[in-house]
């Protein structure tokens, strides 16, 4: 077993925590601020530090990128977990500098599980659209995120 399926199956680590210790985010060292038991509220501290820092002093967008890639996908695997998911596709949209640390703040709501699980009852599959973003600290939008996730039957392969 890798260590990214580890972190993510041990039950000697809290939801939280195995969000802050994925690998990929490790380094970047962001925090969970605030994660509900279902995965469907997520906000994660992205901190704004010397090695995430671009030429023009604001929050490098590989960094958001990185961080906002897979919490869509995270959260709809914790909510089906009977499905494989992961990130179609996903578009970021850099409305103002982040010249201080972002909060990354995602949210299901009802209306989009609801049609998850309809497209599921009906076709066995579902493509939704999420969008949330990254917040400076005075609550202002800094980026604003759209991520198609692709949710298939466990063991689904593609055919053309």
């Amino acid at each position: 077993m890798n260590l990214r399926r580890f972190i993510w199956n041990t039950p000697l680590l809290s939801d939280q925590k195995r969000i802050e210790w994925f690998p990929a985010f490790w380094l970047m060292r962001i925090k969970v601020l605030d994660l509900s038991p279902d995965w469907r509220h997520i906000k994660i501290r992205l901190p704004h530090s010397w090695i995430a820092t671009n030429a023009g002093g604001s929050l490098f967008g590989g960094f958001q990128a990185c961080l906002a890639d897979p919490i869509a996908a995270m959260a709809c695997t914790k909510l089906f977990p009977d499905y494989a998911v992961w990130t179609r596709s996903l578009n970021l949209d850099f409305r103002v500098q982040g010249l201080s640390d972002l909060e990354l703040r995602f949210h299901i709501s009802p209306e989009i599980e609801q049609q998850i699980r309809a497209d599921l009852a009906q076709k066995g599959r579902s493509t939704p659209l999420f969008e949330y973003g990254y917040y400076l600290a005075d609550g202002s939008l800094c980026t604003h995120i759209e991520t198609r996730v692709a949710i298939r039957p466990a063991g689904y392969k593609q055919t053309k």
